[in-house]
């Protein structure tokens, strides 16, 4: 555990910054509770993960309006993700490029789906700054606040070890199976 921390301690930021620009959501948890460990320092976390995510937002959306042609070919099988995306902007208008922050599998789809309609790319990257500042604050300090029951299920995940692979595989059917029936054909 020592020697984790201790790698954390000295490529932490880095790797929050990697994984922040994909994504992200566990890196900032992560971070938060180093935080709260006194590995990390919350801050600078809060202020590497908006920066990574804001960047990889902007990046997803501008590959999708510069390079539609090469994108094509990789977004196919994923058609009604990204209807389903349109449809939730559509829906929830600005609100979504906010939400979509928490919600696993649209962070990717609704910056690709920007990037293919002729929504603002200017007012998405604000939109966008202000949502990853939102992100990143708001898991960073929950983290942070909660790290004392976090570091608990983590020593009991150290004992039963088996557990975590069992949540895992069923938060990914979970959002397998909303995807599934939010992107269904409907017959008729």
């Amino acid at each position: 555990m020592e020697e984790i921390l201790t790698s954390l301690a000295t490529y932490g930021y880095v790797v929050l910054f990697l994984y922040s620009f994909g994504g992200g959501m566990v890196a900032i948890i992560a971070a938060g509770v180093l935080s709260y460990k006194g590995v990390m320092d919350l801050e600078t976390s809060i202020v590497v993960a908006a920066t990574a995510n804001f960047i990889g937002d902007a990046v997803l959306s501008s590959i999708g309006r510069y390079n539609r042609e090469t994108m094509m070919p990789y977004i196919k099988k994923h058609r009604r993700k990204l209807a389903l995306s349109h449809i939730l902007m559509k829906k929830y208008g600005d609100k979504i490029i906010i939400i979509k922050k928490f919600i696993y599998g649209l962070k990717t789809l609704i910056p690709i789906a920007v990037g293919l309609t002729k929504y603002p790319l200017i007012k998405f990257n604000i939109i966008n700054f202000i949502a990853a500042i939102i992100w990143a604050i708001s898991l960073g300090y929950g983290s942070y606040y909660a790290g004392e029951y976090f570091t608990k299920i983590f020593h009991m995940l150290e004992d039963k070890p088996y557990i975590a692979p069992a949540i895992l595989i069923f938060l990914i059917f979970l959002i397998w199976l909303y995807f599934q029936k939010a992107t269904k054909k409907q017959n008729g």
